[in-house]
């Protein structure tokens, strides 16, 4: 599922709530509900079962209820764009989950690096042996 799957998909499925922020804005923080909570169910996301699976493993810290991913944002004094900025925190945690690593394949060091170590670690010994205290009989 690529990101305009994705940010569509969420934002056909988004609910919002709104609060008080407490963030720049002066008397408009007493009075304005500009702090956005955007909520979304994993299961609306039309994803396959072990998508699903790979979300819940891994974002099981940030889910309420079990299923459903929340993000707020309180940045600006803007109702509106704190709402965007929401979606665009879900959708990059939900970007972020689902991608997955690639396996590392073990290779053998090259020749030049193993030079370059052995190398340095001439060069250390060296440093290391001026430093030796020396007594003459």
């Amino acid at each position: 599922m690529n990101e305009d799957e994705v940010r569509r998909t969420i934002e056909a499925a988004v609910s919002f709530e709104f609060a008080r922020s407490g963030g720049p804005g002066g008397q408009n923080v007493n009075k304005v509900n500009t702090k956005a909570t955007a909520r979304v169910a994993l299961a609306e996301l039309g994803l396959s079962e072990s998508d699903l699976a790979l979300l819940r493993a891994r974002l099981a810290s940030r889910l309420v209820e079990g299923e459903v991913l929340a993000s707020s944002a309180s940045d600006t004094r803007s109702q509106i764009l704190n709402r965007g900025l929401a979606v665009e925190r879900l959708v990059a945690l939900i970007l972020a989950s689902l991608r997955r690593e690639k396996k590392r394949r073990r290779t053998a060091p090259t020749r030049a690096s193993r030079e370059r170590r052995l190398a340095s670690k001439r060069r250390d010994s060296e440093t290391k042996k001026g430093r030796r205290q020396r007594f003459d009989d």
